[in-house]
């Protein structure tokens, strides 16, 4: 970090988006015996992989994570900038090996963010995001698993780490007296936050929305306890958009790219429509104190989405006890991709509720989590330092506004 940059932010900077790689004892340490077939890892010609139920999963090539891609090395192809039409395998360039110990311990994560000038992170798991997609059929299954990685967690990072590192403890809804107990188990153990994926959730009948009011156990314990939902980009169960109009039916892969899918691809909607889900089916409206915060899914879809409530609120004003857009702005919380525009953002949505989040070490990330600023040229000091710390720094510590 530059001299001048270190002075320009002569504050704690906390990052919104961190993240771990998770061994197979992440989820295997802890799991009760009837549940391990759900979830094993086997070697197909010489190459650890993952079955979930039974199935071969390729929706994290290396699923041991014994090689990955160099933090930030998809940069360009994210900013667009890939004149030469390079394939994100040759973007991608050499992988780390061996993968620093950084990204899978503590001590060693702390060294790394010293060096880079964070003072705070939130650190979210990596091959969670397989489970709830593949698994929704078996929702004792899943809640098996998070509770395994859940445990693994506490085991080897703590849920506040030096009061530094925050990682993010996951449950599924399908089971609302599960989530609750879970929720009580991360709350027991000191845990700042918990996640939730942006999706419908799963039961017998079909998807149901997480607003509907027999969450509502989990949404008054988040609220009572004062920590935020994190609904971090997971597999929503959204491709099945662009396998429409090509009679797909494979396995959702998030690093195979092609010009159709690119063109079709759900960007924000899953987000969208998780939190209208909260919104629209009264989350808070009946508990006035929960906070969300979208990481990892970007900022494009925000403005589109309030335009959307203003007119379903021109049209239904009944269905609402207070506007959408008041209550989007008093409880969302975003974290916008760099290579969004936050001025525009900043244009629909209030500087408080906007965070920076670096995804590091993901390779889509940024190498150096600091660059994040040079996106916020032009703004000023007071509304650097709330998007690059207070308003995380806020959200961990339960302050209401």
């Amino acid at each position: 970090m530059s001299a001048a940059l270190k002075q320009k932010l002569n504050y704690p900077v906390y990052d919104a988006d961190n993240h771990l790689y998770e061994p197979p004892e992440a989820f295997l340490r802890h799991l009760p015996k009837q549940f391990k077939r759900d979830f094993r890892y086997v070697e197909i010609e010489g190459r650890i992989k993952l079955l979930v139920d039974g199935i071969l999963s390729e929706y994290i090539p290396n699923p041991t994570f014994e090689v990955v891609a160099a933090p930030g090395s998809h940069e360009s192809y994210y900013r667009a900038k890939n004149p030469e039409g390079k394939s994100l395998r040759e973007i991608t360039g050499k992988p780390l090996k061996p993968v620093p110990d950084a990204f899978f311990h503590p001590k060693d994560r702390l060294k790394i963010m010293d060096e880079q000038g964070v003072h705070a992170v939130t650190i979210f798991p990596t091959l969670a995001s397989v489970v709830e997609e593949r698994l929704k059929h078996k929702p004792e299954s899943i809640a098996a698993l998070f509770h395994s990685m859940n445990q693994w967690i506490l085991d080897e990072w703590g849920f506040s780490y030096q009061d530094r590192m925050f990682p993010v403890p996951f449950v599924n809804l399908a089971d609302v007296d599960a989530a609750v107990a879970e929720l009580e188990f991360i709350l027991k153990n000191g845990g700042k936050m918990v996640g939730i994926r942006p999706a419908p959730v799963p039961g017998v009948h079909g998807g149901r929305s997480p607003g509907f009011k027999e969450f509502d156990p989990f949404w008054a314990r988040a609220a009572e306890a004062g920590i935020p939902v994190m609904l971090h980009a997971s597999d929503s169960g959204y491709d099945f958009i662009s396998r429409l109009w090509t009679s797909g039916n494979k396995e959702y892969l998030p690093f195979e790219m092609d010009a159709f899918r690119s063109c079709v691809s759900p960007g924000g909607r899953a987000i969208s429509d998780a939190i209208s889900a909260i919104i629209c089916h009264g989350v808070f409206e009946r508990h006035p104190n929960v906070r969300i915060a979208s990481v990892e899914n970007g900022s494009k879809w925000v403005a589109p989405l309030l335009d959307t409530y203003k007119h379903a609120h021109g049209q239904m004003p009944q269905a609402f006890k207070k506007h959408p857009v008041d209550q989007f702005h008093k409880h969302v919380f975003v974290a916008p991709f760099y290579e969004e525009s936050i001025p525009d953002l900043l244009k629909c949505m209030p500087a408080e509720r906007i965070m920076f989040g670096s995804d590091f070490p993901h390779a889509e990330g940024l190498a150096n989590p600091l660059d994040f600023v040079n996106e916020l040229e032009g703004l000023d000091d007071a509304t650097i330092q709330k998007i690059m710390s207070s308003n995380m720094k806020g959200l961990l510590e339960g302050v209401r506004d």
